[in-house]
């Protein structure tokens, strides 16, 4: 647990003493609300026993900041917190947290919404899947650019 808005690392979290942690730093927060996001077993029909995640260290601390100064902007909320695990993760383990503090709970919602749309879309993270059929990078998806599309953001990553 760190008190850094982002951090990118290897080993797994834990989600009450970052919620916790989170809470600790402000008086005003009324909600926390948290999204934890797990390696699928499957995908598009193959069973998943592994995913490998690369960043670009430097960079994809700074795109994830912009995103929660975004949402900050967005929201009124009272904080945020971004954590996103890399190397390689089995399936069922925890890849990513998502952490919104605000005085009410509504806000909070939809911020952390917010950042998890932006994060499938926009920050720089390479996923490659294991499967009993090989090893594949994972492709950006439609779906993902269209959730981002409702916060009137085109990300255009999945191409047409």
């Amino acid at each position: 647990m760190n008190d850094s808005r982002v951090s990118i690392q290897t080993q797994d979290f834990d989600l009450g003493a970052e919620t916790l942690a989170l809470r600790q730093q402000d008086g005003g927060v009324g909600a926390v609300v948290s999204f934890v996001g797990t390696v699928r077993e499957a995908s598009d029909g193959e069973q998943v026993s592994l995913m490998e995640l690369e960043h670009y260290p430097g960079m994809t601390e700074a795109a994830i900041e912009a995103m929660i100064d975004q949402a900050l902007q967005r929201f009124d909320i009272r904080g945020a917190r971004v954590i996103h695990r890399v190397g390689p993760l089995a399936a069922r383990e925890q890849i990513v947290l998502v952490l919104v503090s605000s005085a009410h709970r509504g806000e909070a919602f939809q911020a952390c919404e917010f950042l998890m749309d932006y994060l499938k879309t926009q920050a720089p993270f390479w996923k490659k899947e294991h499967t009993p059929a090989g090893a594949h990078w994972v492709d950006a998806r439609v779906a993902d650019d269209a959730a981002l599309a409702r916060w009137g953001i085109d990300a255009g990553n999945a191409g047409a």
